[in-house]
Order: structure tokens, then C-alpha cells, then sequence
């Protein structure tokens, strides 16, 4: 069945009803309420809810202050505001302080495709990564981020959570989904070639794994939700057991999933690789749907590449 349930709608409803058992829980915002879905908190929990404005440097600093003092703070607003605007008060008053403040960044990648650079984050992975302690998920379907809300409540450390805008098709089939932050899932067994991907990239990771099975390829896939702390244990084994991985990513290739893949890899199982993303250019203005189109991250974009790499790689080893 097709889901029509935005993952960003899913994180805040869960929240609502983890607020009512925990007062503790505060969600703040700017201006960004129905951007981010947070109606219902502001309507039942008026006392746990912060409206800063248009302020996301302040927001960032209310919420850092807000945990030094017990609370458990939920900053929620757009992703390319709070991993550029406010990136001083993330460095500084979260990850420095290590206050464990969970950042929401809604409509993440290139949900706003076509307003286009000023408002694509695609550069929130790479950068955060450099920051010590700081935590990074992408969950890939309404299932995953249920179970990433409840994880997050007590959750010791900073993390920053991108969701896309729209609705994506689910991944797992109910909210039983096996989920740790900091380790990755295996969605299709195969010994072929290991593809990975993160966020709403997994989904058309499976179907182009699906597809390249029905030719006789046996494709691994990998839901790579946690990009920090990385599961280097999967990647070694995947790496080790197919001698070949393809990344992919609604980000930049330059310092994302691409990059933490490679790092390890390089340094441990040298295997062959291909990273798909968005090149080092300014990304097309487009629906999110053209765009992973055009750039040949979609379940058919991955299908070739994944068929191209194995073909060239054949030739290769004759």
C-alpha cells in the first residue's frame, strides 16, 4: 500500500503523544509550525512548545539552553536553515557543550527542488560529520522514524535528523522495524555487489536490488540510516564478501555517505566503488522526483549503474 504519511508528520506525532507521558520534552520552532508539521504539539502542549520567530540561531541557542538545564529539546524547522544560518550555534553551543539537543531538519536534500540552491541541504552530512560528538540520522520511512523519535528522548548525545517533505513509499512493512542507532540493516542478501544508501534514497537502493536479482545479480543492499556514529563493521564485511559497493545519496558526492564509505574502505578492503549523488554543481531546479531522476539516483538511475559496473568489472577480471 501506497503511504501517504510525510516521515517529518510521523516524527512529530510520535513526539506528541512521548510529551504527554514526559514533560520534560519541549519542542521548539521558527515559524516553521506547519512546515514541520507541529500544530498538534503547539495546540495540546502550549507549555512545552517555544515559537521563536524567524530566528534560527536563537533557536538553536534557547534549545542548547533548555538541555543544560534537564530538558529534553527538540529544535525543528528546515534543513538548510539550521546546517547554514544558525551552523555557528550547532558547532558551538550543541556539539562543543555537548548538549544533547535533537535537531529536526525538515524538507532535507532537495525536497524544495524547485527553489533551488539557496534552499537544497546538501551539505548537512559533510559538514556535521567534522563536528565531535555530533550524531547524524536519515530515517527512510514513516516505520524507521517512529522507532528513531522513541530512541531519541533519552538519547545522550546531540543528533541531527533530516527528513524529506513529501510522503515516500515504506521500506519496512510495519513499526516492529529492527532499529540501534550506529547500526546499519541489511535489506537484501547477495554476494554480487553491496549497494548502500541513506534516507529516501534506500527505497529505490531495494527496487534497483530487486531488479538487478531478476537478472541473476545478487546485489546486497544497505540501509545506511546512521551516517555518524558509522557502522564501519557492515561496510568492511559488505566490502570483504561482494569486492564491490555503489553509494547513494540526496547529497552532495563530496564528504556525505559516498565519503564515509570510502574512508573506510580505502584504509581497510580496498574494493572498487561508484558514488552517486549530486555532482559539484548547482543542482537543477526540479521536483525532488526529477531531480533524482536526472541525476540517476532513482531505483532506474541505480539499476544501470549497478549493471554497468558489473559489466565493466567483468571485462576487467577476463
Amino acid at each position: 500500500m501506497t503511504n501517504t504519511i510525510p516521515c517529518r508528520k510521523m516524527f512529530t506525532d510520535t513526539l506528541v503523544e512521548l510529551a504527554k507521558q514526559d514533560k520534560e520534552i519541549v519542542a521548539v520552532t521558527t515559524d516553521a509550525r506547519g512546515s514541520v508539521t507541529l500544530d498538534k504539539f503547539a495546540n495540546e502542549l502550549p507549555e512545552q512548545f517555544v515559537e521563536l520567530g524567524i530566528a534560527e540561531q536563537n533557536a538553536v541557542g534557547v534549545a542548547a539552553g533548555l538541555t543544560s538545564v534537564g530538558k529534553k529539546a527538540f529544535v525543528c524547522g528546515p534543513a538548510c536553515f539550521y546546517v547554514a544560518r544558525s551552523l555557528e550555534q550547532v558547532k558551538v553551543d550543541v556539539a562543543y557543550s555537548a548538549n544533547p539537543v535533537k535537531i529536526l531538519g525538515v524538507s532535507g536534500g532537495v525536497s524544495y527542488g524547485a527553489l533551488g540552491f539557496s534552499h537544497h541541504s546538501l551539505h548537512d552530512i559533510a559538514t556535521l560529520r567534522t563536528f565531535p560528538g555530533m550524531h547524524i540520522v536519515l530515517p527512510c520511512d514513516i516505520f524507521q522514524t517512529k522507532k528513531l523519535v522513541e530512541a531519541l528522548v533519552d538519547y545522550p548525545y546531540p543528533v541531527y535528523v533530516r527528513v524529506g517533505r513529501n510522503a515516500v513509499e515504506n521500506v519496512y512493512e510495519n513499526e516492529n522495524v529492527k532499529f540501534e542507532i550506529g547500526k546499519a540493516n541489511t535489506l537484501l542478501e547477495g554476494d554480487d555487489l553491496t549497494i548502500i544508501g541513506c534516507g529516501e534514497t534506500v527505497y529505490h537502493c531495494l527496487q534497483a536490488g530487486k531488479q538487478l536479482h531478476a537478472l541473476g545479480i545478487k546485489a546486497r543492499v544497505i540501509d545506511m540510516h546512521t551516517l555518524k556514529p558509522f557502522d564501519k563493521e557492515i561496510v568492511e564485511k559488505a566490502a570483504r564478501e561482494t569486492g564491490r559497493i555503489i553509494t547513494v545519496e540526496e547529497h552532495s558526492v563530496s564528504g556525505g555517505l559516498g565519503g564515509a564509505v570510502a574512508e573506510v574502505v580505502s584504509q581497510s578492503i580496498p574494493v572498487p566503488m561508484r558514488i552517486l549523488g549530486i555532482p559539484d554543481e548547482n543542482a537543477i531546479h526540479a521536483s525532488s522526483v526529477e531531480i533524482f531522476k536526472y541525476y540517476g539516483i532513482d531505483a532506474d538511475g541505480i539499476f544501470k549503474t549497478a549493471n554497468s559496473f558489473m559489466n565493466s568489472q567483468s571485462s576487467k577480471e577476463k
